[in-house]
């Protein structure tokens, strides 16, 4: 545990009844939200996801079905993108304002036999995301500009990829796709805003989808694409779709990478449906 952790756990400890989990691999965090909350089902538990998007993942994962779970997140990841969701990423380092947070149910969707809170993306941005794993460690190209590495990356390998996708039963492209997001969030990457109209408490899924184009006209989007700003250019009107809706169902003739809160899945079908407040989210004071 870093000294900041070691501070910041010292200044909860002191003011409630906590205890401190170190996770011993993938999904551990899983297992040990959804144990502690069978074994006390009295009991009511705030589980503090402390690391990046995976880790609360797992935590959120833990606490689908468990009514005496909140879940709440300090956000000490490389990208974090799911509290951006709410602005000040600051807030919810401060033990003050997490204690005083306000619960808020969100919506998580269910991925086959998985869940995501912020945001799944595949095509193009599972190339990145894949990349993203690779290099995030590594100087220059990895860290915060691991997105952008990705970006580059997908340019030359990632720009087509054959599926077939339904938004509630209904098909929205014509059997090829550049890169598709479906979001309860708002930013992926660390800071591009994928899914600007989000709404996590809606009970809909944000389906944002692009059909192939030249690396020319890519080159000219990717701009507002980091800021959100999109929806509003022409350019992009002319490749994009979106909408809204509780199914998804994406099918591909053989396997594809699907990013799930920055996790890789493969499978050549994917059903992901929404479930309207899933959990109970801990938004910190003053936000």
């Amino acid at each position: 545990m870093s000294d900041e952790m070691r501070a910041l756990t010292k200044e909860f400890s002191v003011r409630v009844d906590t205890g401190f989990y170190a996770t011993e691999g993938p999904l551990d965090a899983v297992r040990y939200v959804r144990e502690t909350c069978a074994a006390f089902p009295s009991e009511r538990f705030r589980f503090y996801a402390c690391g990046g998007d995976g880790t609360l993942n797992e935590v959120v994962s833990g606490a689908i079905g468990m009514p005496n779970a909140e879940v709440a997140c300090i956000p000490y990841g490389s990208g974090n993108d799911y509290v951006k969701y709410y602005g000040d990423r600051d807030l919810f380092l401060s033990p003050q304002a997490q204690l005083n947070g306000d619960v808020h149910s969100v919506d998580v969707m269910r991925v086959n036999d998985r869940y995501a809170i912020n945001i799944c993306n595949f095509g193009f941005d599972a190339m990145v995301c894949k990349t993203m794993e690779q290099v995030r460690r590594r100087a220059v190209i990895g860290g915060r500009n691991a997105y952008t590495t990705g970006i580059v990356k997908a340019l030359f390998c990632g720009r087509r990829t054959r599926c077939s996708i339904k938004v509630d039963g209904k098909e929205v492209n014509d059997g090829y796709i550049m890169m598709c997001t479906l979001g309860n969030g708002r930013y992926v990457g660390g800071s591009y805003m994928c899914s600007p109209l989000s709404q996590n408490d809606d009970g809909l899924i944000e389906v944002c989808m692009f059909r192939p184009m030249t690396i020319f006209s890519f080159a000219r989007l990717i701009g507002s694409y980091r800021t959100g700003t999109f929806m509003q250019r022409a350019e992009a009107k002319k490749y994009m779709t979106y909408l809204r809706g509780r199914v998804v169902d994406i099918e591909a003739p053989s396997e594809i990478d699907l990013c799930v809160d920055g996790e890789m899945m493969k499978n050549n079908r994917f059903h992901i449906e929404q479930i309207e407040h899933a959990i109970k989210f801990v938004v910190p004071k003053n936000i």
